[in-house]
């Protein structure tokens, strides 16, 4: 996950703030394909390892300064491995078991709301009763996803794997801060991703058996779009984003990912919420919106993009 500056806060650019929704919900939707074709530690180290080699190459291509020091490139890559690494290898390894796609895509985006709760917690950091009010909102609606049908969301492991990625993702972003001058992007990507490549290797090693690629064609694809679309797409239209808005108004979007991942998981893998479930992805989403977009400035943090 590339480390962003936020210059200035305003609004968002209609057109990328779109594009930004559609290509990080995407993902969700792509993922559990791509798992079902090639193990799920496999393809996401495979997506490391190309992405990493990818940023580099436009990096250099660019003549782009890395604009870090060895001391902070090696905190990128400590930082990366919690945030790429931990998180995505919890998620991926949760959408192997089957975890519902709109859920996935649900517990992320409760990320900046929880990012800021922590902030307080641990920190000692201000927290406005409309953050803490959102979270919990965002919370019940997550339960109310849940109460239907715990074992079609995916059952209590890959539930609880989604869970912990979500608290990695939310002390990941806060540990950004240990990295200080945010680097060039690219570079930050490259690195994070050339440390996280490694650790899911191993990690693969030790606990996936069973035939890797069970699908060569379909987990090819899958992982072409997670290298080129999530990864570097999504990072070059958040950058867009952060130039425009700031962190906090970029992170103000992903009330809207769950929604849009609920068409698309609708659209391409069929997947229909019933009555209750529609409401809860409506409550959390009213939660997230209210927390983020109800922040103070000093309040932001970046928004959770992997790389």
């Amino acid at each position: 996950m590339p480390t962003l500056a936020s210059p200035r806060t305003g609004g968002l650019p209609l057109l990328p703030a779109a594009a930004f929704v559609l290509v990080w919900s995407s993902g969700y939707v792509v993922t559990p394909i791509g798992v079902d074709a090639i193990a799920p530690l496999w393809i996401l180290a495979m997506r490391f390892a190309l992405a990493g080699a990818l940023a580099a190459v436009i990096a250099l291509a660019l003549r782009r300064r890395v604009g870090a020091s060895r001391r902070d490139l090696g905190r990128i890559a400590l930082v990366g491995i919690v945030l790429n690494g931990v998180v995505f290898s919890a998620m991926f390894s949760a959408f192997g078991l089957g975890l519902d796609a709109t859920f996935g895509a649900l517990v992320h985006s409760l990320s900046p709301v929880l990012t800021v709760v922590l902030a307080g917690l641990l920190l000692r950091e201000r927290l406005t009763r409309v953050q803490v009010v959102g979270f919990v909102v965002g919370v019940l609606g997550v339960l109310l996803v849940l109460i239907p049908d715990l074992e079609g969301t995916g059952g209590p492991v890959a539930i609880g794997l989604a869970l912990f990625s979500l608290l990695g993702l939310s002390l990941g972003t806060l540990g950004q801060r240990w990295i200080g001058d945010a680097p060039d992007p690219l570079w930050s990507t490259a690195v994070q991703c050339a440390a996280s490549a490694p650790f899911v290797a191993v990690l693969a090693l030790l606990v996936e058996d069973g035939p890797v690629v069970s699908d060569p064609v379909v987990g090819l694809v899958a992982l072409a779009y997670m290298v080129v679309g999530n990864s570097l797409a999504g990072l070059l239209l958040l950058g867009l984003l952060v130039r425009a808005g700031g962190a906090g108004a970029a992170s103000a979007t992903f009330f809207l990912m769950p929604p849009v991942t609920a068409v698309l998981a609708y659209v391409f893998l069929g997947d229909v919420l019933g009555p209750v479930e529609l409401v809860g992805l409506l409550v959390a989403a009213a939660g997230v919106a209210a927390a983020t977009l109800g922040a103070r400035p000093r309040d932001e943090e970046p928004p959770p993009v992997a790389g």
